[in-house]
């Protein structure tokens, strides 16, 4: 891949071409984008069913990249549509279109850098003076948050933290990920180990309680399934996952690389399908490579997808409960075999679904029903936090520390769209 683009920018180079970075505006479609370059429409007919659907994942927050020529016109695009993938159209002789349309994995380069604060403010204030960069300010917050007092840290306190940081292009690149944070106070340390949704713990191998509220009803008669109020169940009773969530995964049938926004479950044709939460249906029909698809809309920006299915039993606009059937089992649209695949959008951007759905897909136990009032029910859960490699970060910051390496400052050109590596698509100079 690197080898191709690299030609590419030679290619571009030798024929004078010029590097544009541009922001996708908000609402604009790739139909739209192909109006504006005047590129006729026949090269959204060559595209398939299944990679229709990603043209979908395009998203505002996100720069692309372009190629033109002296003319102005376009060689070659290049528009993420998530952290590792991304939409190339490219200039291609004999193509109806005069285009050619792939999904390929996206060039970064993936770096450590090291920050070092002493409090003066509050770490916030103190990273953001140090680093010159909002994002690891930001991160740095979460990572202390629940872990340590921000309110006891005094004036001459420490707080030194590595972390990664993805680059395209010579500019930054989704958001940066610290890995471990030292605190010192008083004259104590104090190490953070940080996973990979930023949040900070004291000790990676431990259990630690969350709270998941939901509400109860208070009831009088009868007696009826209580529900998990926000808690997601499963979309089967029987589990066997036979692919993850994944920004790049070689497919089985396009023999190539590309995203799998969702969980696969194994099943036989039939099995029923049973709704994660509450919801309102939001799509129930035929959609491209999905087959036949129903779409949720639940609370707190959630929605799910349930693919494949060989029958839908829910309509459009219907509101469902947890755990009622919503349809069967199947192989229609693009598919290797009967199966679910099952996504989680949350916020309009795909997350995996494994990090939310619980074991149990449906209520246990019964309650008398009355329908008389609400009330908040707090139920307290644990997870085993596992974070590898403990031992070797606290070896690398406190070698960051010996060495007295001051922060690393972000250049104001790293948020600019300035080329600096010279990996795609050329650039005159």
């Amino acid at each position: 891949m690197r080898i191709f683009i690299v030609a590419l920018m030679c290619i571009s180079l030798a024929f004078g071409m010029k590097v544009e970075y541009r922001q996708w505006e908000k609402g604009k479609t790739f139909s739209d984008y192909l109006n504006e370059k005047g590129i006729p429409h026949s090269l959204l007919q060559s595209i398939s069913d299944d990679d229709k659907k990603f043209l979908l994942e395009i998203r505002s927050d996100r720069g692309y990249y372009e190629s033109v020529d002296e003319n102005g016109t376009l060689d070659q695009a290049l528009i993420p549509i998530s952290e590792e993938m991304q939409i190339h159209l490219f200039r291609q002789a004999g193509q109806a279109s005069g285009y050619g349309f792939d999904i390929i994995p996206i060039i970064y380069q993936d770096k450590e850098y090291f920050g070092r604060i002493k409090i003066e403010k509050n770490p916030y204030t103190d990273a953001l003076k140090h680093t010159n960069y909002p994002n690891v300010a930001k991160r740095l917050g979460m990572a202390l948050k629940g872990v340590v007092n921000i309110k006891k840290l005094r004036k001459g306190d420490e707080v030194a933290f590595v972390y990664k940081q993805k680059t395209r292009l010579g500019s930054v690149f989704a958001m940066p990920r610290i890995e471990i944070v030292k605190v010192r106070t008083r004259g104590k340390d104090a190490f953070i180990y940080v996973d990979e949704d930023g949040t900070g713990y004291s000790d990676a191998n431990k259990k630690v309680a969350y709270t998941v509220t939901g509400k109860k009803k208070v009831v009088y008669t009868r007696r009826v399934g209580k529900h998990g109020g926000k808690v997601f169940g499963m979309p089967l009773r029987h589990i066997r996952i036979t692919s993850g969530f994944s920004y790049r995964r070689w497919h089985p049938i396009l023999h190539r690389y590309r995203p799998h926004h969702g969980t696969d479950f194994g099943a036989k044709r039939g099995t029923p399908l049973l709704a994660v939460n509450d919801g309102k249906v939001i799509y129930a029909g035929w959609m491209g490579g999905y087959g036949r698809v129903v779409k949720i809309q639940h609370a707190g920006g959630y929605i799910s997808l349930y693919a494949h299915q060989s029958r839908i039993r829910v309509k459009r606009g219907q509101h469902v409960k947890k755990g009622q059937i919503i349809g069967y089992v199947g192989s229609s649209g693009r598919s290797t075999g009967p199966h679910l695949h099952f996504g989680l959008m949350k916020n309009g951007r795909w997350i995996n679904p494994m990090k939310v759905l619980r074991r149990k897909s449906v209520s246990t136990g019964s309650v008398l029903k009355k329908f008389t009032r609400y009330e908040k029910v707090k139920t307290t859960k644990y997870k085993k936090v596992e974070i590898k490699g403990t031992a070797q970060k606290r070896q690398k910051i406190e070698a960051y520390l010996m060495h007295d390496t001051p922060s690393y400052i972000w250049d104001k050109d790293r948020f600019d769209g300035k080329l600096e590596d010279e990996e795609v698509l050329g650039e005159d100079k």
